[in-house]
């Protein structure tokens, strides 16, 4: 369970980040307190294991190569809060209800993977932000704050807090799939009372019966035997921000039996003065590939725009974990640094291990992604291209309220979907922002929200959120354009 070995191929380690500069960096007061938090980490079970993060790679190199569809959702800063039934159900059946929507659209398989069990950490612009009149450091996450102004100070006992939370939340999401609660079986609730214009409400009233038709006659002619329409999977992800917490639940641990990958390219024979100067098989001599590092607190992390530096502390850790990982690209992304990055933490080009989560809002989108495109098919890696439609979106009241239009949203994916086609590649995927609740934090919709309306339920704690209408709505429009239907 060593988790500061230095690896013999590449000198890098779990803790190898520390020699590089660092963004977004966190100053700790009472270095002796963070010591106890990690040394805890480090002595705690692990929350995900390699069989499940190797279950996912092998889904994604189906989602790279256009046999699968990815959909990944969840709330922008998870707090520790939201470790409760209700917020955990109603996330993971609106994951369930899109993921079937896009099954019918793509005619295709859905991954699952939600922004959930560990997305407590957040990037921020400033240490300091402005709160009615009153400058106090930026909420950073809960496992790094709180965000009521009493608790802005750093809390390194919030990095065990956040382990506990996120076991816990894992938990219970493993305990309600075994339990049923993704049993297609079982009626869907599919309210679309809230879509106003008839001629919209019948068109997805059309597609609800149609999805509901295909359940009914696969149980009629006993395509369930073997009860794959019980449960699904559904993996966890968050942003590898925190380096701190990611290092203390890295393990080097045994490769599991569901391992596919292409070997290493093997040495040239060496001369060894043990054998009098014989030649000698590399093999016999070097630890045979049985183990690897596994970043035990997620399946899937990805490292965000304002840490993905080719030269900085977070690629250098991202690199040397066997998960797979996803990089956000956008405006600021160059075509040199997209190719360099991709060499650096996927040098074999493994199919499905890096995902390319695209973030440039509606009005760059046609600009710079047939770019990207092109840039990424020269080097020779096949990538899953998953598209972020909110970031590059969000913009401010005349009040000064932060909010993303549904219209925006949807007018970024709606083109990354036809680029893709142009450019004859393939959307991979979808990252969103969503709740399952009936928040107003997003403009439009079938709800017709406006600004005056975002103050009703605005609860976000940093990004504004798609509710769960708008972000089935969302899944309903992406299905459309997957059949070659207007929007």
């Amino acid at each position: 369970m060593a988790t500061n070995g230095t690896t013999s191929s590449s000198g890098w380690s779990p803790s190898s980040w520390r020699t590089k500069p660092i963004k977004q960096p966190v100053a700790y007061e009472d270095q002796a307190a963070v010591d106890r938090s990690t040394g805890k980490l480090r002595r705690l079970p692990p929350i995900v294991t390699p069989k499940e993060i190797w279950k996912l790679r092998r889904a994604l190199s189906e989602v790279a190569q256009g046999k699968a569809f990815l959909l990944q959702g969840g709330d922008c800063a998870e707090l520790f809060d939201y470790c409760n039934d209700q917020a955990i159900d109603t996330k993971v059946k609106l994951l369930l209800q899109m993921s079937l929507v896009l099954i019918w659209g793509g005619n295709k398989p859905v991954v699952r993977i939600a922004r959930m069990a560990g997305q407590y950490a957040k990037p921020r612009s400033s240490p300091m932000e402005t709160v009615d009149g009153k400058q106090m450091p930026s909420f950073r996450g809960d496992i790094l704050n709180g965000y009521p102004s009493d608790q802005r100070d750093i809390d390194p006992d919030r990095l065990v807090q956040a382990y506990f939370h996120s076991a816990a939340t894992l938990n219970y999401l493993r305990a309600q799939l075994a339990s049923g609660i993704a049993d297609l079986n079982n009626p869907l609730e599919w309210d679309l009372g809230h879509v106003g214009d008839p001629e919209l409400q019948q068109k997805y009233a059309r597609i609800v019966e149609s999805i509901s038709e295909s359940l009914r006659f696969m149980r009629t002619v006993g395509a369930d035997t073997a009860g794959q329409l019980e449960t699904v999977d559904l993996f966890t992800s968050h942003e590898g921000l925190l380096l701190e917490y990611e290092e203390a639940l890295t393990r080097k641990l045994k490769h599991p039996s569901n391992r596919n990958v292409a070997p290493r390219p093997k040495p040239a024979p060496k001369v060894s003065s043990l054998t009098g100067g014989a030649l000698v098989d590399p093999s016999i001599v070097e630890e045979a590939e049985v183990t690897g590092y596994y970043n035990t607190s997620t399946h899937f992390l990805w490292v965000g725009d304002r840490t993905r530096q080719p030269d900085h502390a977070h690629i250098e850790y991202f690199r040397g974990i066997e998960n797979p990982i996803g990089i956000k690209v956008g405006p600021t992304t160059s075509t040199a640094d997209l190719a360099q990055l991709l060499d650096i933490v996927n040098p074999r080009k493994e199919i499905g291990k890096v995902t390319l989560i695209t973030r440039y809002g509606e009005g760059k989108v046609d600009e710079l992604l047939p770019q990207h495109i092109k840039a990424v098919r020269k080097t020779g890696h096949t990538v899953v291209w998953q598209c972020d439609p909110m970031h590059g979106n969000t913009r401010s009241t005349t009040s000064g309220i932060k909010t993303r239009s549904f219209a925006s949203i949807f007018s970024e994916l709606a083109s990354a979907l036809r680029i893709h086609k142009e450019c004859g590649s393939f959307l991979g995927g979808v990252h969103l922002e969503l709740t399952g609740d009936a928040v107003t934090e997003c403009t439009g919709g079938s709800e017709g929200l406006q600004d005056e309306d975002l103050g009703a339920r605005y609860e976000t704690f940093c990004d504004p959120r798609l509710n769960e209408k708008q972000a089935l709505e969302l899944a309903f429009l992406v299905a459309g354009s997957q059949r070659g239907e207007e929007p």
